[in-house]
């Protein structure tokens, strides 16, 4: 039976300005909680080794993003650090509604000027 750890109980307390965070680590990417906090990010797969980086979008549209982590893939997104967190490349998300367009970078949100995002 796949283990889940549950999202701790202060991830859920509104402090302004919060960092991005690991906030749970699951064995698969389904076995990710339905609701994470704010910039609460989940990684699935093996601890060494997380194959899924999921979290919601901070652009506030309520989308749910899933980044590959596993290097047999493309493309491919690497974690640099877990505390802050950091994440390269940059996430791109274009839809036919908006462009989410930003990088992760020491625990903030670095958005990049893009016209088209709403």
């Amino acid at each position: 039976m796949a283990r889940v750890e549950k999202v701790r109980w202060w991830h859920w307390l509104p402090i302004p300005r919060r960092k991005w965070r690991v906030v749970a680590r699951t064995e698969g990417a389904d076995l990710v909680p339905e609701r994470l906090p704010r910039h609460g990010i989940a990684l699935a797969g093996a601890r060494a080794r997380p194959k899924w980086a999921v979290f919601d979008c901070p652009c506030g549209h309520g989308h749910r993003l899933m980044l590959n982590l596993d290097p047999a893939r493309h493309p491919v997104w690497r974690v640099l650090s877990d505390e802050p967190l950091s994440l390269r490349p940059s996430i791109d998300d274009l839809t036919a509604e908006r462009r989410c367009h930003f990088w992760i970078r020491d625990g903030r949100t670095v958005w990049v000027q893009d016209d088209r995002r709403t």
